[in-house]
């Protein structure tokens, strides 16, 4: 890879909708300078999962090209967000005895071991091991147990899985665009790094990543990550209600929604007429901003009662005080804040990109908050197994190292 200062690092968001890449340049102060950006429609994907490997390689090639044209330099290797409705998070629990009554690195990694011993279905792979606190001699909460007494070592874990297939499928497209993948890491928790503040991480969130296809959920608390959870809902669906109601085309409907969608309706903006392209040869429509929040606000509402129900589901719902982070492309809608705030009855904010230099303006935006969060991920200590490159042929033999990185990760 070409080093332009300290470290160059590049993240890949792979999404529904578009393919976002964003090129960092780690100074020596660890503050990350964005130095290219690039995006491209991604087409070859259905709900996060590749359904077309030709198309999403070119879409990939396109993103690269674009971000390292600006960046003035060549990238090799990739950190790769994964989503879609395959991914699923459980939280298991292990318990070992201690032996000599001190705790040292060797039991945090049997405690780990035990917490993994649980059934999980034959065509899924462990992609992050995400402990959630240590227990000594029932003394709860502990983040550290290195160097504690006791005869009884405890440890809560949230354990992320992912089709193999499918995770197969996205490093395989990858390596085909002539990259090579360093890591692969949950979109939301990518989204999570950059976006949430230390006190939201301690008194708790709920990040709310709504995508093309899917929303992702991760849900935060005393610094550990308590529950994760994909819906197959996105603004996609917003972009096809819009599309049906007005009685046009698809693009025509996502312009719409982009340029006069709400969530909400703002009286002073609401009779605003709008011209609208019908299906066919026929004459012009004529709509107001209404009509389009009347389509619109429903489903918004009910995306967002979704994430409800699964935060509800989690049995963490009282964990949850610090409020709601909104991300992704439909963060963008007016009103989509206020919605979560009467929905969830705690404060609500757009997430963007913050704490960077460099091309700043072109990444403050929530449809960036993966793509940069990505570079936050492989230089703040989170290892998540980065022993080895991934590559496609190699995948399946080298994803059990990702486990090797749990403590990393927890810690920093």
């Amino acid at each position: 890879m070409s080093r332009r200062g300290q470290r160059i690092i590049a993240g890949l968001d792979i999404g529904t909708t578009k393919i976002c890449a964003v090129i960092g340049d780690v100074k020596s102060d660890g503050i990350i300078e964005i130095i290219g950006v690039g995006t491209h429609p991604s087409r070859g994907l259905k709900r996060g999962v590749v359904v077309n490997i030709d198309s999403t390689v070119e879409s990939i090639r396109q993103a690269m090209d674009e971000a390292q044209r600006i960046a003035g330099v060549e990238v090799s290797s990739v950190y790769v967000g994964i989503a879609g409705g395959h991914i699923m998070g459980m939280n298991t629990t292990g318990i070992i005895a201690v032996k000599n009554q001190e705790i040292t690195a060797r039991e945090i990694d049997k405690v780990i071991e035990a917490a993994q011993i649980v059934a999980m279905p034959v065509d899924r792979e462990v992609i992050h091991v995400l402990p959630q606190e240590f227990i000594v001699d029932e003394q709860r909460g502990i983040l550290d147990p290195t160097g504690m007494s006791g005869v009884r070592l405890e440890a809560r874990v949230h354990i992320v899985l992912a089709a193999v297939a499918s995770a197969h499928n996205i490093v395989k497209c990858v390596n085909k665009a002539d990259l090579e993948v360093e890591d692969i890491v949950l979109e939301q928790l990518a989204s999570s790094e950059m976006l949430l503040s230390p006190e939201e991480r301690e008194f708790g969130a709920v990040l709310i990543d709504i995508g093309g296809g899917s929303t992702n959920i991760a849900l935060i608390s005393g610094h550990g990550v308590k529950h994760t959870a994909v819906l197959g809902v996105g603004g996609n669906h917003i972009t096809s209600d819009l599309a049906f109601g007005l009685g046009t085309t698809l693009p025509e409907a996502e312009r719409l929604k982009k340029s006069y969608g709400c969530a909400r309706g703002f009286a002073a903006e609401m009779h605003e007429t709008i011209e609208v392209r019908s299906l066919g040869e026929r004459e012009l429509q004529r709509h107001t901003r209404m009509d389009l929040c009347d389509i619109i606000a429903p489903r918004v509402e009910e995306m967002l009662h979704m994430v409800l129900e699964e935060v509800k589901k989690s049995g963490y719902a009282d964990s949850v005080t610090a409020g709601v982070v909104l991300t992704g492309g439909t963060a963008l809608l007016p009103g989509i804040t206020e919605v979560a705030e009467d929905l969830f009855r705690l404060p609500a904010r757009c997430g963007v990109p913050t704490g960077i230099r460099g091309l700043v303006e072109m990444v403050d935006s929530p449809v960036y908050a993966t793509g940069v969060g990505l570079l936050h991920f492989a230089i703040n200590g989170h290892h998540y197994g980065r022993f080895q490159k991934l590559s496609d042929d190699h995948l399946f033999g080298r994803m059990y190292h990702r486990m090797r990185g749990w403590f990393g990760e927890f810690l920093a």
